[in-house]
């Protein structure tokens, strides 16, 4: 099933007869229109990428560090440091990388993933669409550290304001190891943004030969490089050095179509993890530091203790935004299943996971969307 899925139709039955509102059709679709039928390979075929150097698709690289960017640590037999080679390193690392794409690179940042913060997010975010809207590139690829990969690909699926490709790669192991992947993975990502059929798709996660969509991709191991998994919806297509294959046609779809932020921070979303003899001080706190949103990391189907349930409850009452996740790695959080949302004032996040719900949380804050049942309908939209 492609992209709208299970999920949305999970989505959409239980949020109790809300009609799905809010999105945006993509700016730039009425004007550069769709890829036309022959472009579009059928379900389960492959597209040939070979073209003659003069016809060569424009692929714009923006590297922001990360393992890909690593370099090996004399301090460590494992260890490495993040984010310490260049965009051009990169390329170089790639023989024949300029056969596939006309190429052009710039530096970002260059930072390990888990310091990637909404300074970065917006930087990227204006250069992407600076970039699109000037017929800069016919698809970008961002170099990117995995461990908040997902986040960055989720909030650029929703600020981009084009139909082109977006595709973040990593790698699970530093530039210097003795079998590094991000070579491999940013081959294979220059593939994929430059491939007709991969227009129309949004933000994409490519590693390891596998192509994931922005919504459901998640990082499922610590250290196997084939750790990233799309658990609900399965990955979108696979990649090899010869072709690009997508498991359907890009669908023709309506996204949540927000402005990148004019500034950063985002306004204040904080995560709260569920478990076992838990009281509600983790809420209290988030809520004494300024939180403008809550996102429930529950148990089983968005479930919590009590005292928590209380306190969220108590908390949406106040006008603070409150949605319902879980820590589970797989499957959705039914509206008014186990804990009831009517009564409690609270959203259920559906398809998707704490740190997805919170980034879509605070594009709706930053827009002004604090009606909790447009929320509702925002969160089917986006599952």
């Amino acid at each position: 099933m492609a992209r709208s899925s299970i999920l949305r139709i999970v989505g959409l039955l239980a949020c109790s007869g809300l009609l799905v509102a809010g999105c945006a059709n993509d700016p730039e679709e009425s004007a550069a229109g769709k890829t036309s039928a022959a472009a579009q390979p059928a379900a389960g075929t492959s597209s040939n990428q070979s073209q003659s150097p003069g016809t060569l698709p424009r692929v714009t690289i923006l590297a922001t560090g990360g393992t890909i960017a690593g370099k090996a640590n004399a301090n460590s037999a494992v260890g490495y440091t993040a984010g310490e080679a260049t965009a051009q390193d990169l390329i170089d690392a790639v023989p024949g990388l300029d056969k596939i794409a006309a190429l052009q690179a710039e530096q970002i940042s260059n930072i390990g993933s888990q310091d990637m913060n909404d300074e970065v997010w917006l930087k990227l975010a204006d250069r992407i669409n600076e970039i699109f809207a000037a017929d800069g590139a016919d698809g970008i690829v961002v170099t990117h550290g995995t461990d908040t990969i997902e986040e960055t690909a989720f909030f650029l699926d929703h600020v981009v304001a084009s139909p082109k490709p977006v595709v973040l790669v990593g790698s699970m192991r530093p530039s210097t190891a003795l079998s590094a992947d991000g070579p491999a993975n940013l081959r294979s990502g220059v593939q994929v943004a430059a491939d007709p059929a991969a227009r129309d798709r949004g933000t994409m996660v490519v590693l390891n030969d596998t192509i994931h969509g922005a919504t459901d991709v998640t990082k499922s191991n610590t250290t196997s490089l084939q750790t990233f998994v799309s658990p609900n919806t399965g990955p979108i297509g696979h990649v090899d050095a010869a072709a690009v294959t997508f498991a359907e046609p890009a669908e023709q779809q309506t996204r949540l179509g927000f402005p990148v932020p004019d500034s950063a921070p985002l306004p204040r979303v904080d995560i709260i993890y569920s478990h076992a003899g838990m009281d509600a001080t983790a809420v209290n706190d988030a809520l004494g530091h300024g939180a403008r949103g809550l996102v429930l990391a529950g148990v089983g189907d968005g479930n919590t203790a009590k005292p928590v349930v209380s306190a969220l409850s108590a908390a949406a009452g106040k006008g603070v935004l409150v949605v319902r996740s879980s820590r589970v790695g797989s499957g959705a959080v039914v509206r008014n299943a186990e804990l009831n949302d009517d009564e409690l004032g609270t959203v259920s996040a559906l398809g998707l996971n704490p740190a997805k719900s919170r980034i879509l949380l605070q594009l709706l804050l930053v827009n002004g969307v604090t009606d909790p049942q447009q929320v509702q309908r925002d969160f089917a939209a986006a599952s």
